[in-house]
């Protein structure tokens, strides 16, 4: 600005009012930004304090996932350890005492002759035979046992082979004896006992992985039920059928495997035998015996014996007034024995009455122990309340044995002790009545038509 053009002080009032102007609206721009720079701040702030506290709650997200992969992944080790451990147990319970089981019926599979003949021997050798020809079929048979039942209805058997029972006793102990694993089991009279014990038994050992084959020694139709049963067992090999006569064509039929085991049972059906009735000697009568589409084997002839053939006798004639006249006597049919079930009847003991009646009287804590006596030590010891310090001799100790068999088993005849001091039967029938005033076994545990005082009712 030039100075010299300036007249007067209020040539610079204009100038004055510009700056002022100016000055102004910097102190209003400056105002703005401050204001705005504050708002940016305070914003800023803000959202920073947002995103901390996001943060910190995607850092605790993330240790927690952490941890819960850490604790699945101890858990998912933990599993895999157990189902580990739980499968080589598995297997191990699969293969541990691997057992190969035989079941014979021995109403159908009869043992070779000269076995039988031979006794208890016989039977000894029967087993050991038996069990070699097994592990022959076995794989690895070092690791594996044998077990072996054969059932048969003893008295039955004995008729066939037309062999004293005490013979077939003797065989049956020798089989049972030679290898602890081996039993021959009497089912007695029972209609078809062997058939449902075999069926039962085999069904009950094929759901066990221990049993790693189930040898059936049976050849009649009556078992193609049972094979039926265990389709999936026989497609998986686990069932074979031993041969020694001739298998159903039936048995064949349903795609079994059979092995032959014709060096240790008859390759050969008994023939039926069928015994002629006894007649007077004036008139001999012979009945003819139609052919049967059903072959008969032995089989058939002991799961359901027919009652014996009348007798009728030939008498010497009595004398009698008229000499012509001879009277013919015709006895009646003898009564078989009384067979109360499985077990039988219990042997006779042979009593003396005083010695009995002096026994009963002791009473309390003078009465004698039935167990201490007949068992051996009782097991109560000490806490026994009956007596056991007194030395009976042997009429005595058949005394507390016949008063020991006054109390009913709790088995009954399923009872398989061998030494049981219970009875089985009442032992107080005389004469077809029941003796004892107060009998303690059931109405059915007596011989039919007893005539009874007081017992309990039979069970349903």
């Amino acid at each position: 600005m030039d100075v010299t053009s300036v007249k007067s002080i209020t040539d610079f009032v204009p100038r004055y009012r510009e700056y002022a102007a100016a000055k102004e609206q910097t102190e209003t721009f400056i105002k703005d930004l401050m204001i705005y720079a504050e708002h940016i701040e305070n914003t800023t702030r803000q959202e920073k304090l947002a995103l901390n506290t996001q943060l910190r709650h995607a850092q605790f997200d993330y240790e927690d996932s952490v941890n819960a992969r850490r604790e699945l992944q101890a858990r998912v080790m933990d599993l895999e350890s157990q189902l580990s451990f739980l499968s080589q147990n598995n297997s191990g319970l699969k293969h541990r005492n691997p057992y190969v089981l035989v079941l014979v019926d021995g109403n159908d599979l009869i043992f070779q002759d000269h076995l039988v003949k031979q006794g208890a021997e016989g039977g000894s050798k029967a087993a050991y035979a038996l069990r070699q020809a097994v592990y022959a079929k076995v794989q690895n048979p070092d690791d594996t046992e044998i077990i072996a039942k054969v059932v048969a209805n003893l008295s039955g058997l004995a008729k066939a082979l037309r062999r004293n029972e005490n013979d077939l006793k003797h065989f049956m102990l020798g089989f049972t004896q030679a290898k602890a694993s081996f039993d021959f089991i009497d089912v007695a009279n029972v209609d078809t006992g062997a058939h449902a014990k075999i069926a039962d038994t085999a069904r009950f050992h094929l759901k066990n992985y221990n049993c790693t084959q189930v040898m059936l020694g049976v050849s009649d139709p009556a078992y193609v039920q049972l094979l039926d049963d265990v389709k999936d067992e026989i497609k998986s090999k686990r069932i074979t059928i031993l041969e020694g006569c001739p298998v159903s064509k039936e048995i064949i039929g349903t795609g079994v495997s059979v092995a032959s085991f014709d060096a240790i049972f008859r390759a050969e059906k008994l023939p039926l035998v069928v015994d002629k009735p006894v007649t007077t000697a004036s008139s001999i009568a012979s009945t003819p015996i139609s052919n049967s589409a059903t072959p008969f084997t032995y089989a058939t002839i002991t799961q359901k014996a027919s009652p014996p053939p009348q007798l009728i006798l030939p008498l010497a004639p009595k004398t009698v007034q008229s000499k012509s006249a001879a009277v013919r006597v015709t006895t009646r049919p003898v009564s078989p024995p009384w067979n109360p079930g499985a077990r039988g009847l219990d042997p006779p003991i042979p009593l003396n009455q005083n010695v009995l009646d002096i026994v009963k009287k002791r009473t309390g804590s003078d009465k004698l122990c039935n167990n201490h006596y007949l068992r051996g030590p009782c097991s109560k010891g000490d806490a026994c309340c009956f007596e056991h310090d007194y030395t009976p001799n042997q009429d005595e100790i058949r005394a507390i044995q016949f008063l020991a068999r006054l109390n009913p088993c709790t088995n009954g005849q399923d009872c398989d002790v061998d030494n049981c001091i219970y009875g089985h039967h009442c032992p107080s029938v005389k004469d077809g009545v029941c003796t004892h005033p107060f009998c303690k076994f059931h109405v059915n545990e007596h011989p039919p038509g007893t005539k009874i005082k007081a017992s309990k009712k039979p069970v349903d």
